[in-house]
């Protein structure tokens, strides 16, 4: 989401799973889909039966790489070089789509003439060593040409900001920047990218990554091949791209290669993030993140957003599609507050939590309740003591809590954690409650899958027990939390008390209530709205996550979810790309493959006639997907008239163009992908002279123990195997899994089992200055040792879906040992890349 969004303008998948087989080349990196994200490959041998070619490029030998065309092998944490060698590989051999770069990306804007990057640092221009960051970074900026201000008179686009009702804020001027079309100004982004990327040389890149040179081009020429107009590549990537110091970098990255290519926007292309569970897309739509609200809105900040105009003034932007975000705000908090929040209270915005400057991600959490801060933790389907980074010190810090609650299917390794090997029960004075939970078929409602699609799920039968539903217990607890509010006042009750919680019939929780005020609807009438264009500011209308407007919007129908768009199970596919624009429905407005302008030339004519998304004919715009523009315009009478092709291709940024240099997107660690090494490394940065990526997050806890590379010069990365799930707590209770699939082990080469004397199957122990512990060892071709600069780095790998809270399948946690430091910008752990040492037990 930190790569994709700051450069497309949404932080989602830009494709969808079956339209893989529309790709001429599919490159997974970062991703074991075989094994991972099985359904994937029906559409990927798909792609192959019509001649196209699967490259896998992975630090160990596969089930994916079993079934691909090309393998390469790279050392983990090394994903930027090897992109970045690519890039310049595209531009070296003149491979890249040049009209598509020309209109459709930022390669002729021109930035601020003191932007620069010192190699010999490691830096971009404006790092602050005291403050730790890169501050403002003014020198990022575009150079700007001209300002345009809002018109906001009668009939004017936006005219809507002078409506009654509408909260006040300042109307916005809009840069023009500069640009260059013949791209040879020095200071225009193709120049400042060409120059970035000329250190990333084939050799140079093979000693970085461990890859050899005739597989880095033989990779590099294969992708690059999509550049043609009529073909299209697709890269597939997991949180082997993610989970990394710089993992929104490295899909940054990929969101270069793209750009390059023209890849963005076609059916067959696109960067595609395969999640691990069903739902991940899901919870981020709803803003479960710390730092947003649904819908990808900025949760206020304390000391920046004194009030809802401060939010506004702050966090609208000047142009692009974004600027209805006073709309999308204004509706949501009238979802939360009803007829509490009106005009003059700002809408009830004082009622939201403010961010108070603080990092509040999972590692933060955990450094909070050794700082005393934190009293309490509800663990709400999440088993930290199995899965968080260095999962001893987690484990450590929940005994350390007055309070946990545990709602989960049954007892996890969180809910025991008082039990866990060396713990002495008496010692730990957290009170400890377990709620029992319904597992995904005993309950209902959406889920979102990778590709957007939200789709409804029905409830097979009733939960056991005492066991309810998820939305069932916020919703006692909601009711109950609101009669102490009631009845004994405290802090800020009405925060409590005044707001809107409809959600219910006959009694019980009801979560096709939820659905509709999700949609969106009139405040008047109560009648849903067909999607988010119908929202307003004025306090006329409520919803609670805009991008989801549409997807339960029958009215005719409003507890039938077999007779939503959501509910739809149509298998119609009248383009033949496998959109199926009957079958569910996916944000935003039902759009299967976003920013699909770009499939087509400035005229509409499609790269690829025989993969048309969007195409003008002269007269109107013939669609096969929903356009990602605007191709028309309603009159008052109901009458549309059709816009001719422009060139705003990615309608969320500003720019209306994709950022191949990341301009005002808040990127923490720098405009354009630098390789840094990991955290823990046994090697040195050969690119530049800075080791870690400076703005990486928790680095300087004393949690975290960085491994000495002397002590511990193996690199380790955790990965998942089919039979297991996340970290075991639904699998490893079913016999059958866990007899398919039953012991912890470290996958590891047969030289470095050779260098240690490990054979096949003995105990092992595997260590660092975090934790150590045992396991078999599996000894195996699938790993080979890399050559870095002339120097051997062996590799190992483990799964993370073993603990000691089953009776099936125990074993010892992977993540004991895995550091707690996060990426610059989304502080996720760094599980990918990390040192360890092996020996036998």
């Amino acid at each position: 989401m930190a790569g994709l969004g700051p450069s497309f303008g949404r932080g989602a998948m830009t494709n969808h799973f079956s339209d893989l087989k529309n790709a001429d080349v599919i490159w997974a990196m970062g991703s074991n889909n075989a094994e991972n994200h099985p359904v994937t490959m029906a559409w990927v041998q798909e792609a192959r039966a019509k001649g196209g070619k699967y490259v896998v490029v992975d630090p160990r030998f596969t089930r994916s790489a079993a079934l691909a065309d090309i393998y390469a092998p790279i050392r983990s944490g090394t994903d930027i070089a090897f992109f970045g060698g690519l890039i310049k590989y595209i531009i070296d051999n003149d491979l890249w789509q040049k009209e598509y770069v020309e209109n459709y990306t930022n390669a002729a804007f021109l930035i601020n003439p003191d932007f620069g990057f010192d190699a010999e640092a490691g830096v971009f221009s404006g790092w602050d060593d005291a403050a730790n960051s890169y501050g403002t970074a003014d020198t990022w900026k575009y150079q700007i040409e001209s300002q345009v201000p809002w018109d906001t008179s009668e009939g004017a686009p936006y005219a809507w900001m002078t409506a009654p009702g509408v909260p006040e804020f300042t109307p916005k001027v809009n840069p023009i920047p500069k640009k260059d079309p013949t791209l040879s100004d020095p200071n225009c982004v193709w120049q400042l990218m060409k120059q970035h990327y000329a250190r990333y040389t084939p050799e140079l890149v093979s000693k970085v990554t461990g890859c050899p040179e005739d597989k880095l081009v033989e990779v590099w020429e294969t992708f690059a091949s999509t550049g043609a107009p009529e073909k299209s590549g697709t890269i597939c990537y997991a949180m082997g791209q993610t989970q990394h110091t710089y993992g929104s970098q490295n899909v940054r990255a990929m969101a270069l290669v793209q750009l390059l290519l023209g890849n963005v926007g076609i059916a067959g292309g696109g960067i595609n993030a395969l999640r691990g569970e069903a739902n991940v897309q899901g919870s981020t739509d709803m803003g479960v993140l710390f730092h947003i609200v649904p819908g990808y809105m900025p949760v206020p900040v304390q000391s920046k957003h004194a009030d809802l105009t401060a939010w506004l003034d702050a966090e609208t932007p000047t142009a692009g599609y974004w600027t209805n975000r006073p709309k999308f705000m204004v509706s949501y908090l009238k979802e939360l507050y009803g007829s509490y929040a009106t005009v003059e209270n700002d809408y009830a915005f004082d009622m939201l939590p403010k961010l108070n400057g603080a990092n509040h991600s999972h590692i933060a959490v955990f450094e909070a309740i050794k700082e005393g801060i934190v009293k309490g933790v509800m663990c709400w389907g999440q088993n930290p003591a199995v899965g968080g980074p260095n999962s001893g010190f987690e484990r450590e810090m929940l005994g350390e809590l007055d309070w946990l609650v545990a709602v989960d299917l049954w007892e996890t390794e969180t809910a025991s954690f008082w039990k866990a090997p060396g713990v002495d029960p008496s010692t730990i004075q957290t009170e400890v409650y377990m709620l029992p939970a319904a597992c995904h078929y005993e309950k209902q409602g959406t889920i979102s899958n990778s590709g957007r699609w939200i789709q409804w799920r029905y409830k097979a039968l009733e939960p056991p027990g005492e066991a309810l539903d998820d939305f069932e217990m916020m919703h006692e607890l909601y009711l109950k939390l609101k009669d102490l509010y009631e009845g004994e006042g405290g802090a800020n009750p009405e925060q409590i008390t005044k707001l809107h919680w409809p959600y219910e019939t006959d009694g019980h929780a009801d979560i096709t209530k939820v659905a509709q005020a999700l949609n969106g609807y009139t405040i008047a009438d109560g009648e849903l709205v067909k999607n988010f264009t119908l929202l307003k500011a004025d306090g006329s209308t409520a919803c609670g996550c805009w991008i989801y407007s549409g997807y339960y919007n029958n009215n005719d129908a409003k507890d039938d979810p077999t007779q939503q768009p959501t509910g739809s199970r149509s298998k119609d596919d009248p383009g033949g790309l496998g959109l199926y624009p009957g079958w569910s429905f996916s944000w935003p407005v039902n759009r299967r493959i976003v920013y699909n302008r770009a499939s087509a030339d400035v005229n509409g004519r499609p790269w690829n006639p025989d993969r048309v998304l969007v195409e003008w004919d002269g007269t109107q715009w013939i669609r096969n997907d929903v356009p990602d523009f605007g191709f028309q315009v309603v009159g008052a009478d109901g009458v549309a008239t059709p816009i001719p092709p422009g060139k705003t291709a990615f309608i969320m940024n500003p720019e209306g163009v994709g950022r191949i240099f990341a301009v005002g997107t808040g990127m923490k660690d720098g405009p354009m992908p630098e390789h840094y090494e990991p955290f823990e490394t046994p090697v040195q940065n050969l690119l530049n002279g800075r080791q870690n990526n400076p703005g990486l997050t928790f680095g300087s806890a004393e949690s975290v123990k960085p491994s000495d590379p002397e002590r511990h010069p193996i690199v380790c990365t955790t990965y998942r195997v089919t039979e297991h799930w996340q970290t075991g707590g639904m699998t490893r209770n079913i016999p059958w899994l866990a007899e398919s699939m039953p012991a912890m082990f470290v996958e590891m080469s047969e030289e470095l089992a050779s260098e240690k004397g490990i054979a096949n199957r003995d105990w092992v122990r595997v260590y660092n200055e975090r934790g150590s512990i045992e396991m078999y060892a599996i000894v195996t071709p699938r790993f080979k040792p890399f050559d870095i600069d002339g120097k051997t780095v062996h590799q190992v790998g483990m799964p993370w879906h073993w603990g000691y809270g089953s009776g099936h399948a125990t074993g010892a946690i992977a993540n004991d040992i895995t550091p707690n430091v996060g990426d610059a910008n989304t502080s996720i752990p760094e599980y990918k890349a990390f040192l360890v040492n092996v020996e036998k037990a």
